[in-house]
């Protein structure tokens, strides 16, 4: 769940119409029209890209009359799926994969399973990537990865990539470096442990 209780406010006269900001905006919901910048603020999350990145300060952040919240439930969808899923990802469904949000992998899973097919929908939809904006993409691509979906980038910085994880590495790269130290395959036995306790909800 994602309080969301700010607005971007564009001063038209000092808008140049670069574009940064559509191009940084999580949610996809800035465009250009008439080279002056125009946001939905239906799909806005207030996460403040946009003001912190326009060169020429023509964006400033508003408090909302109204705030409110958005989320996934959880209990949208059965819990075994979800479970399915963040597995298949190699996550545990409890983990917190948006530190700055707090957004778990299951409500990532859920939004996915209930119909989300990109990052920005995902965000919109849950408020993941709304604070630092950088890491929190690649546990959104894996979950994605996971349930068969290839969304397409968009043309712009707000994808930062994905990071391989352990179980991306090579078997040429683990016989590479078993001597020097590391030990690929006893780190993936013990993650995968991690993924598949039971937490709260899989008590039930």
């Amino acid at each position: 769940m994602k309080l969301i209780s700010l607005k971007p406010l564009v001063n038209k006269e000092k808008c140049v119409g670069c574009g940064i900001c559509s191009k940084v905006c999580p949610a996809a919901t800035i465009r250009l029209e008439g080279r002056k910048a125009i946001v939905n603020e239906e799909f806005c999350r207030g996460c403040g890209a946009c003001e912190q990145r326009c060169p020429v300060y023509a964006i400033t952040m508003g408090k909302l009359e109204k705030p409110y919240t958005v989320s996934v439930s959880v209990d949208a969808v059965p819990y075994e799926e979800i479970e399915a899923l963040c597995k298949s990802a190699h996550m545990h469904p409890e983990q917190i994969i948006c530190y700055c949000t707090t957004t778990r992998a299951e409500e990532v899973a859920a939004a996915v399973l209930t119909g989300a097919k990109t990052p920005e929908e995902i965000s919109r939809r849950t408020g993941i990537r709304m604070g630092c904006k950088v890491e929190c993409i690649q546990p959104i691509l894996r979950i994605l990865k996971a349930a068969g979906i290839d969304p397409v980038r968009p043309d712009g910085y707000q994808w930062y990539g994905v990071t391989p994880t352990l179980w991306d590495i090579s078997p040429e790269i683990k016989e590479k470096y078993k001597t020097s130290g590391f030990y690929f395959d006893e780190d993936i036995k013990i993650l995968e442990k991690v993924i598949k306790a039971k937490g709260s909800r899989g008590d039930r």
